[in-house]
């Protein structure tokens, strides 16, 4: 026997038993609109995962951070133990000082900046799919106090389990590791966890892992959480 699945047209899309939309099994039917020369519909299977484990600053919050100003008050502090600063990124003065006797005094300078633009953060349309019924993680280049600033800000604190920053463990993404940990709280294996970020650094982090990937703006023209 069949199931059948109401589309938003009103019309019934017969649904093979396989794909039944049973709660016990670990996929959710999803009907779209095919683009082709008439009229036509198709259905997909949308899998799901055990858990889902996000980015933060620019996927489900965006950082009132001016990264131009970071940039110069760390240059600043390193200038003044004569440290030459001169055309490097704010990345590469960080990347510097990571592991050294400055890192304290660089990361201060930049979790300052950090802190208070997630005060002032806006909250992304990604946000809205929150909660889910799997466990939620946030794993982000940010440091962690930032992060859990702009999760309690936007009522999110609630919904993730986990948060692992660019402080919370000695490496930080690309570096697969802040992923790993991060799915390892949600206590699931990463071929079971989805992560869902905005830049090539979040795809490179998930590819070393081993874990699924997926862009915020695929995710967002997917919508399959607003259906």
């Amino acid at each position: 026997m069949n199931a059948v699945l109401p589309e938003r047209s009103g019309l019934l899309i017969p649904i093979p038993r396989r794909f039944d939309t049973d709660p016990l099994k670990r996929t959710r039917i999803r009907v779209t609109e095919a683009h082709l020369l008439g009229l036509a519909l198709h259905w997909s299977v949308t899998e799901e995962y055990e858990a889902v484990v996000y980015d933060l600053d620019g996927t489900l919050a965006r950082l009132a951070v001016d990264w131009e100003q970071v940039r110069d008050d760390v240059a600043s502090k390193l200038r003044a133990r004569e440290i030459d600063v001169d055309e490097k990124s704010l990345w590469e003065l960080f990347e510097y000082a990571h592991g050294g006797p400055l890192e304290r005094t660089v990361e201060e300078a930049i979790q300052d900046h950090e802190r208070e633009g997630a005060r002032r953060s806006e909250r992304l349309a990604l946000a809205d799919e929150l909660p889910l019924e799997v466990p939620v993680g946030v794993c982000s280049l940010n440091c962690e106090a930032a992060c859990r600033i702009a999760l309690e800000i936007h009522g999110l604190d609630r919904h993730v389990e986990a948060i692992v920053g660019r402080d919370s463990i000695s490496a930080y993404k690309p570096d697969p590791e802040p992923l790993l940990e991060t799915i390892r709280s949600l206590g699931v294996a990463p071929t079971e966890a989805l992560f869902v970020g905005d830049s090539d650094s979040d795809e490179l982090a998930a590819d070393r892992a081993g874990v699924d990937f997926q862009y915020v703006s695929e995710r967002l023209d997917d919508g399959w959480f607003r259906q």
